[in-house]
């Protein structure tokens, strides 16, 4: 069975509905990547402190504790299931679309080192390894910039669904 650039073969409706659920999932990533700007900062110390805490910190404006391992495994585990079939679904949509090999091989599987990287990170950083919140902002990075390009990539396909979309 041939998938590679079956988007454009596909009905209106079924295009319509890959547009809807990119748009919510999208809602829903950059919700979540709100989440994490207000509680980090988006910034490397605001990574240390959300993780490893700052009570010793006696300037600081808010308050935070050193989270238990049970509370690092389950956002871990949360985290890279969820966002592994996000990425594998808009993995799959891209792969119908018009787009070239090259690109859609980068974009499909750099988000899954993306997400090792982050959530390894994190566990890592948990773990004492202080400098790897440098390696967790990168990858984080690396991860939202994959959703951004993968979804507009899928969208445009499916407005203009002849034409290669780059």
């Amino acid at each position: 069975m041939k998938i590679r650039g079956v988007m454009a073969s596909m009905p209106r409706k079924f295009r319509l509905f890959v547009i809807c659920f990119v748009l919510i999932l999208n809602v829903g990533f950059f919700t979540g990547f709100s989440f994490v700007r207000v509680t980090t900062s988006l910034n490397s110390q605001g990574i240390e402190q959300n993780y490893l805490g700052n009570e010793d910190d006696e300037n600081a404006e808010v308050m935070h504790f050193k989270k238990s391992e049970r509370e690092i495994l389950t956002l871990i585990h949360n985290h890279v299931l969820s966002l592994s079939l996000i990425f594998f679904i808009l993995g799959i949509l891209l792969y119908m679309c018009k787009v070239p090999d090259r690109l859609v091989s980068i974009l499909m599987f750099e988000p899954f080192l993306s997400l090792l990287l982050t959530f390894g990170g994190i566990y890592i950083l948990w773990k004492g390894v202080i400098w790897f919140k440098y390696v967790i902002m990168a990858s984080g990075f690396a991860m939202v910039l994959s959703l951004i390009l993968m979804s507009t990539l899928v969208i445009k396909c499916c407005l203009h669904p002849e034409k290669e979309v780059v």
